[in-house]
């Protein structure tokens, strides 16, 4: 593949993170916004709709997920790379979200740090931000 479709694809990708978040409101349903901005402080979590937030939490993290992998994909064009990530990205969404579910369940009693990190894992593409140097480095540790 041409060096500068490469470029121009990979910009596309990142600019659809971009829209993701811009577009978060429209998207998902996720209460937990406004909560985690000022009323985690005086309130505690109140009525939401539990399967929906859960259900659009593993949609926006899909979303990321695909947006992540097709990244991967181009910057590296390697298949045990992509195959890696798939492994990697399904398996921290599941070790992820059993917890959440848990402290949510248990509407935050054990404060709100905890979490409030294991949602912006979920919802933000995060774990690209390791897995692009870790691949990076091994592309280079092997010639």
């Amino acid at each position: 593949m041409n060096k500068y479709i490469r470029i121009i694809l990979v910009l596309i990708l990142f600019l659809s993170f971009f829209f993701v978040r811009v577009f978060q409101k429209e998207l998902f349903y996720d209460p937990l916004i406004e909560y985690f901005q000022n009323e985690y402080l005086y309130k505690q979590v109140g009525d939401l709709d539990f399967w929906k937030l859960i259900t659009n939490m593993l949609f926006r993290y899909s979303l990321n997920s695909i947006i992540s992998l097709g990244i991967i994909w181009i910057l590296f064009l390697r298949k045990d790379y992509f195959k890696f990530s798939v492994f990697f990205l399904i398996v921290a969404f599941v070790i992820l979200i059993i917890p959440f579910i848990f402290l949510l369940k248990n509407d935050f009693k054990n404060g709100y740090l905890l979490p409030f990190y294991i949602r912006r894992f979920i919802i933000h593409p995060i774990f690209l931000l390791l897995l692009l140097p870790a691949f990076y480095y091994q592309k280079l540790s092997n010639k």
